[in-house]
């Protein structure tokens, strides 16, 4: 469907964004400028997207009859999920029903479950993966953590951006993981995995397009992560020449299996050489926010592009670029941003300043981006602008 009408009109399209944070706002920008009208929503207010949708609802949206409700209403021409925490076994029946899920309402629940994601690659696709256990209770997840071996990995199957996340050093760490990952996870308590801890060289995001035009693929995005949150990131990543094409041929594996489409953030780790699964996420991914200073098409424009059924012919790649976040601590609804004129002082320097309403612990609050000529010059500059920024953090 090539066609786009009039804005506010019965011949008009209309996009409902499940998840209103930092990627769903420039996934917004994106569609508004190909004239889509685009509702946010989220499960407080004044969530990021919000600020530039054409309308915002706030509901629970792990609550299937709000969910639902939500739809009917709005009756979209899209649903764009972009967080975990979405009654998925609700978009399976709403798809079921006509209801257009970007990509697929099953590639969002098995990739927004690491259990669905993690069976599909290692045992249906035969991708090679790190070991790994699930586990239910508490009993199963000590048995898990003995099988697998220290140091390991835990996770919530449901959860994102480090969320509930821990590594287990020493036999000591193991009660505390638990604890953390029922306590922290985006979804509650629930199901874990274990993860045998990979030494890997390096860790990428692959960011993988599916679109009328094929299958495209980003400049491989290298990153650094605490916890399982994303800090820095770069692109191009150096790669060998047989891990890069390992990890294409992983990429599509997987993304042909999850259909539909749009963009996929398809992790892997590289050692020796050779690529290794991790994750993926059917929708733009927290590391590839570089990719709106090194590409004419950042992985937002080409995630609107591709869902909208548009094609993708090609993806321009600028030059080496670097970009950082800024995460902020604290609890408050007052942040102040300072020293501007130094952070953006050099050229090839920009910053996103997210606008989030408050911090409760700790949060991602904007990103700082960088290009130049060449990989270390982007990562020094964009290192330079961010040790310029000072950041007050003040009481409610």
């Amino acid at each position: 469907m090539s066609k786009i009408g009039s804005k506010f009109t019965p011949v008009g399209r209309k996009a409902m964004l499940l998840g209103s944070g930092e990627l769903g706002k420039e996934v917004t920008i994106e569609l508004q400028r190909l004239g889509i009208e685009v509702v946010a929503c989220d499960k407080y207010a004044l969530a990021p997207a919000m600020h530039v949708a054409d309308e915002a609802m706030v509901f629970n949206m792990l609550d299937p009859v709000a969910l639902r409700e939500a739809v009917l209403k709005v009756r979209p021409d899209h649903i764009i999920p972009e967080v975990e925490a979405i009654a998925t076994p609700e978009l399976m029946k709403l798809e079921k029903e006509g209801w257009h899920v970007t990509p697929t309402a099953q590639a969002t629940v098995l990739t927004m479950n690491r259990e669905g994601i993690r069976r599909l690659a290692a045992e249906d696709l035969h991708i090679p993966t790190s070991p790994y256990r699930f586990a239910s209770s508490y009993e199963e997840f000590k048995a898990a953590v003995e099988e697998i071996g220290i140091p390991c990995v835990v996770k919530p199957v449901m959860s994102s951006s480090g969320h509930g996340q821990s590594v287990i050093k020493k036999p000591e760490d193991v009660d505390k993981a638990w604890e953390i990952s029922q306590s922290e996870g985006r979804s509650g308590a629930g199901k874990v995995i274990v993860e045998g801890f990979v030494k890997f060289d390096y860790e990428i995001t692959l960011l993988t397009v599916r679109s009328v035009s094929g299958t495209t693929y980003c400049q491989p995005v290298g990153h650094i992560q605490i916890d399982g949150d994303y800090r820095e990131s770069w692109q191009p990543q150096p790669m060998e020449p047989q891990a890069l094409q390992e990890a294409q041929e992983y990429a599509k594996k997987v993304t042909d299996a999850l259909g539909g489409y749009g963009i996929f953030g398809v992790e892997l780790f590289v050692k020796d050489g050779h690529a290794i699964f991790s994750e993926v996420s059917p929708r733009p991914h927290d590391t590839g926010m570089v990719t709106m200073i090194s590409q004419d098409l950042s992985e937002f424009a080409l995630h609107a592009r591709a869902l909208l059924g548009l094609p993708v012919p090609g993806i321009r790649f600028y030059g080496p670029s670097a970009s950082k976040a800024i995460v902020v601590e604290g609890d408050t609804d007052k942040i102040e941003m300072d020293n501007l004129n130094e952070v953006l002082s050099e050229p090839g320097v920009q910053i996103r300043i997210f606008g989030k309403p408050e911090i409760k612990g700790h949060r991602r609050m904007g990103v700082i981006l960088a290009s130049a000529d060449t990989l270390e010059e982007a990562r020094a500059k964009v290192q330079r602008a961010y040790d310029a920024l000072k950041v007050t953090v003040l009481p409610r």
